[in-house]
């Protein structure tokens, strides 16, 4: 394929800009930034560019178009915040991260390879956003490790997009306080049902505290309420590293909404 003056045009600039679907116009921008930095006033680090370039060629030929524009876009999220961190003052980090150790590839093109491949595979677009983040923040971020990245990543990719707004919204308490009714243990409602369980996965997978409470026969439990919840570390982990505060509030108050709390 050529461009408007007859060049041919780079595979994985495509495949960036078939992200629009999921990403919006800033794919092309992005697109634009990776495989013509010259032509603009933005400048990424090169190691990083060099990164996501590498990567949009490796799936440029994959043939379906949804996962061509999810590979596109998570790629393009991760150029969008790490222009952001930049501006910022966040440097990208300089503790060997891009160089070359494991087979003749660096810590950083096998996290950008496993966070193209989580997108591919999820139906949820919505978390195609912070996946791309994940990487932003991890290549500035000298105290995340090559397996605490790994780690994180993987809590991610247990989580549904519901249940990471939860953890957006449990992560910016201290902003915007959460409701005060209790959460019912056994909802009528389907839709609450599958909230609670979503909440009580959490719990379960020790991202939010308290633990879920043991029922004991003849003992009065004391009823849960979302003001009661907390991001444990591990919680935090996946909170700082996937830029949850980037979760839209009107998310937030979708997923608290159908929760469908008792009243106080």
């Amino acid at each position: 394929m050529r461009d408007s003056r007859g060049d041919e045009r780079a595979p994985g600039r495509d495949l960036v800009e078939t992200g629009e679907l999921v990403a919006g116009s800033m794919t092309r921008a992005v697109a634009g930034l990776l495989f013509d930095p010259e032509a603009g006033a933005v400048r990424l680090d090169e190691r990083l560019a060099s990164c996501l370039r590498d990567a949009a060629t490796s799936s440029a030929e994959l043939p379906l178009t949804w996962e061509r524009a999810r590979a596109g876009a998570v790629l393009a999220f991760a150029a969008e915040l790490s222009v952001t961190r930049s501006h910022q003052g966040r440097a990208v980090r300089g503790d060997g991260f891009f160089s070359v150790s494991t087979a003749a590839r660096s810590a950083a093109e096998r996290l950008v390879e496993d966070v193209v491949q989580a997108a591919r595979v999820t139906t949820e677009e919505r978390r195609v956003r912070h996946l791309g983040y994940l990487v932003a923040e991890v290549v500035v971020s000298p105290d995340v490790d090559t397996a605490l990245a790994a780690r994180a990543l993987q809590l991610a990719q247990s989580c549904s997009w519901r249940q990471l707004v939860f953890l957006a919204a449990v992560g910016r308490r201290d902003r915007t306080p959460l409701p005060l009714g209790a959460l019912e243990d056994e909802p009528r409602g389907w839709r609450a049902w599958g909230a609670r369980e979503d909440v009580t996965d959490l719990q379960r997978a020790g991202l939010l505290d308290p633990p879920p409470a043991l029922a004991r026969p003849g003992a009065v439990r004391a009823r849960l309420r979302p003001a009661d919840l907390r991001l444990t570390r591990r919680g935090v982990l996946v909170h700082r590293l996937l830029a949850l505060d980037f979760v839209r509030e009107d998310d937030a108050t979708a997923a608290l909404a159908d929760l469908d709390l008792t009243a106080p």
